[in-house]
């Protein structure tokens, strides 16, 4: 198997997709932020609201805007008009952790696996800023694709 972002000289390169059909691609990825019992429960008191407005909301926006700016933050990523990108934020109580999934669809040449991955990634770095004032001990973990469709390969997880 090749690195296909590799010519024979090993320089990069974005890859050319002119050749190939447009299909729907549609590609899930998702993050967990995990938080310190005690940094739950406040977050639970306040409803996930903060100075800087709802958690969920505001990470969702981010993550939209994310995704859609995806060829501007990975260098060989092509730049795409996406036509769906949708974002669910959900907490779970017994964890103590806020599930983020997204799903990112278009027509197009190459994938969106990328989209969707940077998508989940701001959005938890979002949260993550808003509410670090709690503490630092907010990780982010398991970002991961876990579904891909409409090229040569599936992927499910």
């Amino acid at each position: 198997m090749t690195l296909s972002h590799l010519d024979e000289h090993g320089r990069s390169h974005m890859v050319d997709v002119g050749n190939k059909d447009s299909t729907r691609r549609v590609a899930v990825a998702t993050a967990s932020v995990c938080f310190p019992a005690d940094v739950y429960a406040q977050i639970q008191a306040s409803h996930g609201h903060t100075a800087k407005g709802t958690i969920t909301e505001v990470a969702r926006l981010a993550g939209i805007m994310a995704a859609k700016n995806t060829a501007l933050l990975i260098p060989l990523c092509h730049p795409m008009m996406l036509e769906r990108c949708r974002l669910d934020l959900n907490y779970h109580d017994e964890s103590c952790q806020l599930h983020i999934r997204a799903e990112v669809a278009v027509s197009h040449k190459t994938g969106v696996e990328m989209e969707a991955l940077t998508a989940v990634s701001v959005a938890a770095l979002t949260v993550y800023d808003m509410t670090k004032a709690l503490s630092h001990d907010i990780r982010i973990t398991d970002i991961q694709l876990q579904h891909k469709s409409g090229g040569k390969h599936e992927f499910n997880r």
